[in-house]
């Protein structure tokens, strides 16, 4: 069965796209640990990290790097933290949330967005790319 993340690369959910590539996706984390918290996958579905082959992982922190700096030119934060923790969704994911605290980076503390507020970040982030 597809992933909830595969589902929203085939547009079968939708989502607030950041970037697309050929074999890469982003899009704004709907339960944001801060505005902006964006998250980066292959499109292939791989469950953890380690088992990406070589190329995709590469692939993946250089397209996680485009999609940070555009963040860091989009969101007023002290810098852009990145982690993979995986256990949520079976599906390689790749978190960029903008860090002014610790308590950013813990998902003990989420944010709520309205969609406008969503619309907004991912086009101004977009914007940036």
């Amino acid at each position: 069965m597809a992933s909830i993340f595969t589902k929203i690369i085939n547009g079968e959910i939708p989502s607030y796209k950041i970037a697309e590539e050929e074999y890469f996706y982003a899009f704004l984390d709907i339960n944001p640990n801060a505005p902006g918290h964006t998250l980066c996958i292959p499109k292939k579905e791989v469950d953890k990290l380690m088992d990406l082959d070589e190329d995709t992982y590469l692939g993946l922190m250089a397209f996680s790097r485009k999609v940070g700096r555009a963040i860091e030119k989009s969101v007023e934060c002290k810098r852009v933290g990145l982690t993979v923790i995986g256990l949520e969704v079976p599906h390689v994911h790749v978190h960029l949330i903008p860090l002014n605290s610790m308590a950013n980076a813990t998902f003990q503390h989420k944010v709520q967005c309205s969609e406008q507020e969503f619309k907004e970040m991912a086009a101004k982030i977009r914007a940036n790319m």
